[in-house]
Parts: structure tokens; C-alpha cells; sequence
């Protein structure tokens, strides 16, 4: 066939290039919750992680997404997820890269670092990060149960990843997963079904056999699970290991795996138990609030991994409109496209500043205040950037046209993730149960380190007196809050918390640019209900240049 045309103006794709080096949010936020650390650990991460080689471990694992098998050949139950090769060289890095379980091993500044490369990992993969995360959120729940502990945190911890299906001394590295809901509940774990018999007393303390099911249950192919079934003392945790330590397969039977809108590389999965095995965690009637010990770890990589998705957009849009030609000149250089990616910027520095704040409370676990900054925080993260991330991503695949909303075989990035944001919304609580989350922290009472309404004060006194808008947001706060009666308004009190936390934050460790236009689009209502509303007084061209990804 003879040549038609010559293909130009198509943007170059946004490959090795080092995700860290050109992320000033976050080397400035981190610069200040860890004032003279180490940059090299990071910027190899950064490097690696952009690489075309390691994007198409990406591609690959998505395209070709899990596949169950539940009996062999000759009619046997195996109950075993089969991946594809990319996926678990992912999860063998990110292990590596000690995203995992890692951080409880080591010492102060450990959590926040790992915030760090979780937002540049997922820039890479978001997907094969579930488990990941859970692995990374079950040891302080575990913690109820020292003997398992004892045998089981040194292989959560391990920086090496075995796939295999083997029992726990043969491995160097095991996951870990949970399974909360069930058909009839959903977020009402209380309405559960699945019943726990307690049949005798262990090394591992008391055994119980679960019978029932869980409608939702990611990562079925972890090595162990924490779960929730009823027995006489009420709703209870349960340790519940895949192989047996006699080396048999627990009776977990997955029945399919989820047909899921993203998060193609991830198998999510139905499963019943036929009289499974499981040892108690925490005391019998306790379940909710020790699970929840979990669920409030991944709930940070909710807001992370969000952050990181905006993130990974903002850098597609940023570097398709600097290449491409349109009405005589580049897309960046148009007014209203500069309005858009500027706006976008603001909101992917304000989601990576606060998802890091929360990082920082995490990992100053026996300091008071921040114990009740993480009340706060957890919820109002949560709900807020998973919230915004969504809308971004739309705005983003925008930019890049009709070329954004396709994903021929994998390779539209900009697709993947626009299908990837609304799960961290979803997953481990959607937006009521955070805004309702917020309210029981608010009216949760005091402690040694005084209530939570007061430690919002404090967090939010450093940046008083810098912007007019920024003065009346904080000053309204405690009013608003002393003034709460029931939930109608707790969604608005969420996002106006998070607004004031990111302009704080933003004040602390940004550029004056980025902290008055925030200022003056979220905070003074000089803004549209969409991205590109910003006021023309706005420094575009330097917040644009601050934001882009090379």
C-alpha cells in the first residue's frame, strides 16, 4: 500500500524519565517532615520505575489480567489464581522496594519514606499495590495475637516475595490480605453471617472453624487473611492462613474472580469457607475495632495511591500539551489549556501534601498529637483526594483529546487510570462512612494530648495571618464543629477540613504562588465548579512550570 500521509505533531509518550527528580511537591514536602534526608534512595527508585521496560511490566500485567483455576485436571480443588509474569515481577519489586510490611521493622521517618515511594510506585502499577498494602496494614491488628505474630512478622517484613502456594516455613516472604464484607451488609459488617465454632485450644491460641462466605476478598492468593465471623461473644477477627501448618490447603473456596471496571491486575475475588480454620485475634466481640486497626492503614494508601494517580495524570496531560501543535502554537501555551493544567497542578500538590501530613502522623505513633491528627487526618484524606482524584483524571484524559480516552492494548496510560480512580474512593469506605468517620472523631472526647477539635487548631496556627481567605476557612472551623447536630452536613465539614489542612500544609512547604492561588480559588470562592476556573491573577506559567514531570 502506498504511504497516505506522514504521521506528525504526535506527541513523544512519556517514558524513561525519573519520576522523583521532576516531582517538586513532593521532594518539598518531604524535605520538610524529614528535613535532611537522603535523596538517593529515591531518585534510583524514580529512575527505575519510569523506565519504558518497567511500563510495559505494567502493560502486560494489565492486559493479561489473573485467570482462576478451581480444580485440576482431575477434578481436584486447587483453588489457585494464575498471573501473568509481569505481575509478579511488580510485586517482587515493590516487596523489594519494601512497600509491604517493611516500615514496622525500622525506625522513625520509616512510614513516610515508604508514603514517598508508594505515590512514585503507583505512578508505575497501581493494582498489584492491594496486597501490598494489606501485607503493610495487618501488623498492628496482628500484634493481638503474639504467637502469630512471633512466627509471621519477620516473612511480612522480609524484603523477598515468594508467589508459591507452600506452607510458611518454606517461604522467605509471605502477604497478607483481609476479608471484611459479605452480600447482605456491604460496609455493615455487623449484619455478617459467616459464623466461627471455637473447637480447641493451640500454640497459636483458640482454633475455630469459619463457615460461611465474603463477597468481596482481594488478593485471594495471599498466604493468610484476617476475617470477620460471628461466635457467642459476638463479631470476632480471625487469623485465617491459605496452607495449614501441616502443610494441607485450608478449605477457602473462591468461587469467582470480580469482572471489575479497573484494577485489571488484581484478582478480586468470592469465596466461602467450609469449616475453615482460624485462630482469634483480639478478644472474642472485638472484631470491628481491631480489623479497623487495618483498615485505617489502608485507608492512607487509599489517599496515596490516589495521590499518586493525579499525579502520574497531571505528568501525561503536562506532557502531551508541551509537544503538540494546535491553532499555531503548543497547547501549554494557549490561555485556557494554561488555566486547566494549572488548576490540575494546584490539586496534585495539595493531594500529595496531605497525603503525606497523614504519612507523618502514622509513623509518630507514640507522639500525642499526632495521635489525634491521625483521627482527623485518616478520614478527611480519605474522603477528600479519592474525591477529587476522579474529576482530575477526567480533566486530564482531556487534555490529550480523543488519543486519551484509547488504550490500544494497554498503552493509553491515561485510560488505565481513569479507570483506576474510583476504587480507592470505594475501597475500605466510601465517602458517608469517611465523612461519618470524621464526625466520631471530632465528638470522640479528649486525651492526654487534648481533644481533636483542639489539635485541628494547633495544625492549622501556623499558617494564620498569611491569607485573608486561609483566616476566616480556620477561624470558622471550631464554631462549625461545636455546632454539629446530626450527619446532614458532615461530607461539607470533611471537604472544608481537608481544604484548610492542604492550604496549611501548602503555606509550610510551597512556593508563595502555589499557596495564594490556592487560597484564592478554594478557599476566597474566586473559582468555577470545574479545573480551568482559576482567577486570571493566578502565576500559571510558574505553577505549570514547577509541575512538570521532566
Amino acid at each position: 500500500m502506498s504511504t497516505t500521509h506522514d504521521v506528525f505533531n504526535q506527541p513523544e509518550p512519556l517514558a524513561d524519565y525519573n519520576l522523583y527528580a521532576g516531582n517538586l511537591a513532593l521532594r518539598e514536602a518531604l524535605a520538610f517532615h524529614l528535613p535532611g534526608r537522603d535523596e538517593a534512595a529515591s531518585l534510583a527508585q524514580g529512575e527505575r520505575w519510569g523506565s519504558a521496560e518497567w511500563q510495559v511490566h505494567a502493560r502486560l500485567a494489565n492486559t493479561h489480567p489473573p485467570r482462576l483455576l478451581t480444580h485440576d485436571r482431575f477434578g481436584r480443588r486447587v483453588d489457585r489464581v494464575e498471573f501473568h509474569p509481569s505481575y509478579h515481577a511488580l510485586m517482587a519489586e515493590a516487596v523489594a522496594a519494601g512497600l509491604h510490611g517493611r516500615p514496622w521493622a525500622l525506625g522513625p521517618g520509616a512510614h513516610v519514606e515508604r508514603a514517598a515511594a508508594f505515590m512514585l510506585f503507583t505512578e508505575l502499577e497501581p493494582s498489584v499495590l492491594c496486597p501490598i498494602s494489606m501485607t503493610y496494614a495487618v501488623t498492628p491488628a496482628l500484634r493481638a495475637n503474639a504467637a502469630i505474630t512471633q512466627d509471621w512478622f519477620g516473612k511480612l517484613s522480609s524484603t523477598a516475595y515468594d508467589p508459591r502456594l507452600v506452607p510458611l516455613a518454606d517461604k522467605p516472604g509471605v502477604t497478607m490480605g483481609m476479608g471484611m464484607t459479605e452480600k447482605q451488609g456491604g460496609s455493615d459488617v455487623r449484619a455478617n453471617t459467616t459464623r466461627a465454632l471455637i473447637v480447641e485450644a493451640t500454640p497459636w491460641g483458640a482454633r475455630a472453624e469459619i463457615t460461611g462466605h465474603k463477597w468481596f476478598f482481594s488478593a485471594p492468593m495471599c498466604d493468610a487473611f484476617l476475617v470477620l465471623a460471628q461466635e457467642e461473644g459476638g463479631l470476632s477477627c480471625f487469623f485465617l492462613p491459605r496452607v495449614l501448618p501441616d502443610g494441607a490447603l485450608n478449605a477457602i473456596r473462591i468461587q469467582r474472580l470480580k469482572d471489575k471496571l479497573g484494577n485489571h491486575a488484581n484478582a478480586s475475588s468470592e469465596v466461602e469457607f467450609e469449616a475453615a480454620s482460624a485462630w482469634r485475634v483480639g478478644e472474642p466481640g472485638r472484631g470491628v475495632a481491631q480489623i479497623l486497626e487495618m483498615g485505617t492503614l489502608t485507608r492512607l494508601d487509599c489517599a496515596l495511591g490516589t495521590a499518586g494517580l493525579m499525579r502520574q495524570a497531571l505528568g501525561l496531560a503536562l506532557n502531551h500539551t508541551a509537544q503538540r501543535m494546535a491553532f499555531g502554537r503548543k497547547l501549554i501555551e494557549q490561555p485556557l489549556m494554561k488555566n486547566v493544567l494549572a488548576d490540575m497542578a494546584l490539586e496534585s500538590e495539595a493531594a500529595t501534601a496531605l497525603a503525606l501530613r497523614l504519612a507523618r502522623a502514622i509513623d509518630r505513633r507514640d507522639d500525642p498529637f499526632e495521635a489525634l491528627m491521625r483521627r482527623v487526618l485518616t478520614p478527611v484524606a480519605k474522603f477528600w483526594i479519592c474525591k477529587r482524584g476522579s474529576l482530575l483524571g477526567q480533566e486530564a484524559m482531556e487534555c490529550l483529546g480523543g488519543n486519551g480516552y484509547v488504550e490500544e492494548a494497554g498503552e493509553g496510560v491515561m485510560a488505565r487510570i481513569y479507570r483506576e480512580m474510583p476504587l480507592n474512593s470505594i475501597w475500605e469506605g466510601a465517602g458517608n462512612i469517611m465523612a461519618l468517620d470524621l464526625l466520631r472523631a471530632l465528638r470522640g472526647g479528649g486525651s492526654k494530648g487534648g481533644s481533636v477539635a483542639e489539635a485541628l487548631e494547633a495544625e492549622l496556627a501556623p499558617a494564620r495571618g498569611a491569607n485573608t481567605a486561609y483566616d476566616r476557612c480556620a477561624a470558622a472551623l471550631p464554631a462549625r464543629i461545636d455546632a454539629l447536630a446530626d450527619e446532614i452536613e458532615a461530607r461539607r465539614l470533611a471537604q472544608d477540613v481537608a481544604l484548610a489542612v492542604q492550604a496549611s500544609l501548602l503555606r509550610r512547604h510551597a512556593p508563595d504562588f502555589v499557596f495564594d492561588a490556592f487560597c484564592a480559588s478554594r478557599l476566597a470562592g474566586d473559582w468555577g465548579q470545574v479545573f480551568g476556573t482559576l482567577p486570571r491573577t493566578v502565576a500559571f506559567d510558574a505553577i505549570t512550570a514547577r509541575a512538570m514531570p521532566r
